[in-house]
């Protein structure tokens, strides 16, 4: 019996799942392979575009040409991602699809190390509204982005992970977690544009993709916290109900 039907399982007939005490607990998580997924991410989106970038422009390279082939980790770090799961999920199918938006808009327009900063953090701004808009799909931007920080990638986490969708607790968070991210990207990508006219070029390199990354350890730091709040809510509603059916 899959994760999802040992869910259905444990709800009473014609009655929709509440969520809380009766979800199933998630599988056993490799942790090796989470921070290994950790460690690959931050090499090749942080680290080693700004080493590329300092090393190019110290062997005369222009400011812009640096920039376009430093950005090339981050194709790298995808494909990474998708041999080694050896599958195209959802978050690499979307990651891959704003690295060639991103590409195809560095070359269109104004070829300048300034302008190509300022393209790059208009694409940010166009995740934060892809996460408004995906608030009307069937299934909001973060139940994917979850799937992917909160699972290993075995099947087994997979399954689990698809089959808490059932529970309205847990579609609720989503949808607010959706919510939250989408205003915070579209406001940290006015920040940036702001940043990049008052700011150097050089300065810029390193701390646009620092930036990205406190952005996304505050939301990160937050999506725990309330996800966390929101499961206990869940649990404390579900005991209350089934004492109330009980003394029924």
């Amino acid at each position: 019996m899959s994760h999802q039907d040992t869910a259905t399982a444990h709800t009473p007939e014609g009655q929709e799942p509440t969520g809380g005490a009766d979800r199933p607990a998630p599988p056993a998580r490799s942790r090796g392979a989470a921070l290994s997924g950790w460690i690959i991410t931050i090499a090749l989106n942080v680290v080693a575009p700004i080493i590329t970038y300092n090393l190019l422009r110290d062997h005369g390279w222009s400011e812009f040409a640096a920039l376009l082939v430093s950005g090339v980790w981050p194709v790298l770090d995808s494909v990474v991602h998708v041999a080694w799961r050896r599958r195209l999920d959802e978050f690499a199918l979307v990651t891959l699809v704003f690295l060639v938006i991103t590409a195809v808009v560095s070359l269109v327009g104004a070829h300048s190390a300034r302008a190509l900063l300022i393209k790059d953090s208009g694409v940010t701004g166009l995740f934060g509204l892809l996460c408004l808009a995906t608030l009307l799909a069937p299934r909001p931007l973060m139940f994917y982005f979850g799937r992917k920080f909160a699972t290993d990638g075995t099947p087994e986490s997979t399954a689990w992970w698809n089959g808490l969708w059932q529970y309205p607790d847990f579609r609720r968070t989503m949808i607010t977690m959706t919510a939250v991210w989408g205003v915070a990207y579209c406001l940290e990508a006015v920040v940036r544009v702001a940043l990049v006219l008052v700011l150097s070029t050089d300065t810029m390199v390193v701390l646009s993709p620092v930036l990205i990354y406190v952005v996304l350890g505050a939301l990160a730091t937050w999506t725990a916290m309330y996800g966390k709040r929101a499961r206990l809510r869940g649990e404390e509603r579900a005991r209350a109900a089934a004492a109330a059916q009980a003394t029924a």
